[in-house]
């Protein structure tokens, strides 16, 4: 059998230590230890790689630190559209759901769009609908108000901008005081069969106007997996993670040019995107275990760990 393994992200962007208060460290860093203990309870157990991903995924969602589920931002009409991603590597089964309220794990909505209907991809009204037939857990509006999001959607409200969460283009720092970050989330694994599965979930972006989609429920730019060569999640400016196709450009690399997974990551993240402008980073798995944290921004939040090796977690550039 094949040894499990499963990695995490967080989001990316501007994550310094000088920004972060100890207290906020600590919470992040249990946030993604019961992440990847969440999916990786499965794995041990012999479970599908599709439902690690969705159980380390629904427990960012539910933790209000990041920017999906509960801790999603504000769009400029006060409301929560939430974007979400699930994909199988076994038999490119996918599903995806973009622009739905109220409900409490997008990522569950996205796994029951991928089994129990013919479609992908799913939005607005519509998916709403499809949840409520499919007996998907709704949340009302005051679930998804957290304190630090509405601070930062006051702040853009101020100055009438979309806030990136990035560097270079936000003109106020985070209200958080943690940094600007992009805070997607989103996890890949490997179970003991050899299936890949990766999955993503977002809030989008703080202000965010007339139906913005970005690139997480994007199968391909934001989401991909296949057993044949591996399984990504990405987190950065979505625009340019669509224009790219990120997630299939790392597979694409692997399986038509040979290149290993890591060089395939380097290659996308540090040189195709970089001379796009396009800020941010991914994980990704291949068949053997292989993990690679890619970004080209300051920090991401992320986690792996491999069966009997010791759990990874990292927030700062190394």
């Amino acid at each position: 059998m094949t040894p499990y393994a499963i990695a995490i992200h967080g989001g990316a962007g501007t994550i310094l230590r000088s920004a972060m208060t100890p207290e906020k460290e600590t919470a992040y860093r249990k946030a993604l230890e019961d992440s990847i203990l969440a999916g990786e309870s499965i794995l041990k157990k012999g479970g599908h790689s599709l439902d690690a991903v969705e159980a380390a995924i629904r427990t960012m969602e539910d933790n209000p630190l990041f920017n999906a589920g509960k801790g999603a931002v504000f769009t400029h009409d006060g409301k929560h559209e939430m974007d979400a991603s699930l994909m199988n590597g076994k038999n490119l089964t996918a599903g995806a759901v973009a622009g739905v309220s109220n409900i409490k794990n997008p990522v569950s909505l996205a796994r029951a769009v991928m089994d129990k209907s013919e479609h992908v991809f799913l939005a607005c009204q519509g998916a709403m609908e499809f949840a409520k037939k499919n007996h998907i857990e709704f949340a009302p509006d005051e679930y998804f108000y957290v304190q630090m999001r509405y601070e930062q959607w006051q702040e853009a409200l101020k100055s009438d901008t979309v806030i990136l969460d990035h560097t270079s283009r936000t003109p106020n720092p985070s209200p958080s005081g943690e940094g600007n970050k992009f805070g997607t989330v989103g996890a890949v694994a490997l179970d003991v069969n050899g299936n890949l599965a990766a999955g993503t979930s977002t809030g989008g972006m703080t202000n965010k106007k007339h139906g913005r989609i970005g690139d997480t429920p994007v199968i391909g730019a934001g989401t991909y997996a296949n057993n044949a060569t591996c399984a990504v999640s990405c987190t950065g400016h979505g625009e340019f993670f669509i224009r790219s196709v990120v997630a299939y450009d790392v597979s694409c690399l692997m399986e038509y040019k040979g290149l290993s997974l890591k060089e395939a990551c380097q290659k996308v993240v540090m040189d195709k995107l970089v001379k796009i402008g396009g800020e941010g980073g991914l994980i990704a798995l291949d068949a053997k275990g292989n993990i690679e944290l890619s970004y080209n921004s300051e920090g991401m939040y992320r986690a792996s760990k491999v069966q009997d090796n010791n759990l990874y977690i990292g927030i700062y550039k190394d």
